[in-house]
């Protein structure tokens, strides 16, 4: 970044308050991200698909994102910073369950479909994803793999005929 500590501690008070800029700058990058996504296709599946591949997308271009996240949520304390990841969540998940209201409206896919549940499955699929990059120690078939994950995802939400 060619900064100084000195001159980072200028702007932020504390390492707490960079990690929670941080947080702060990976939601709104991130949903801003989605939401394109979302606009842009054609249907609210199309817009789930788009919007899982972005987020994917995502964690490939900035993979400190994913372990920054990862590791606010597995602290046992409460923290503005851990306020801030269940926050960008729990948009996201009310995010995903509009859509989901909008696809089973539509009949694009079952209309039975506990969305909670299946908010929480979408995102754990991509959170498996980037944990197994982040095992393997490289995002190279990460898209691919996002793309066969999402089709079963997909298969579980089809409206029956």
């Amino acid at each position: 970044m060619n900064v100084s500590q000195g001159a980072l501690f200028r702007h932020f008070p504390t390492k707490e308050a960079i990690r929670l800029a941080v947080v702060d700058w990976i939601d709104a990058t991130l949903m801003q991200r989605l939401l394109e996504a979302r606009q842009h296709a054609s249907s609210p599946v199309g817009a789930l698909r788009d919007m899982f591949m972005a987020h994917v997308a995502f964690a490939i271009e900035y993979p400190g994102a994913p372990r920054l996240v990862f590791g606010e949520l597995q602290q046992p304390n409460e923290s503005p910073i851990k306020h801030g990841v269940c926050r960008l969540m729990q948009h996201y998940r009310e995010l995903l369950s509009e859509i989901l209201e909008t696809a089973a409206s539509a009949n694009l896919v079952r209309s039975d479909i506990d969305r909670p549940a299946a908010a929480a499955l979408y995102l754990g699929a991509i959170q498996g994803l980037v944990i197994q990059s982040m095992v393997s120690g490289t995002t190279q078939h990460l898209m691919e793999q996002a793309q066969a994950v999402f089709g079963l995802y997909r298969q579980g939400l089809e409206a029956k005929p």
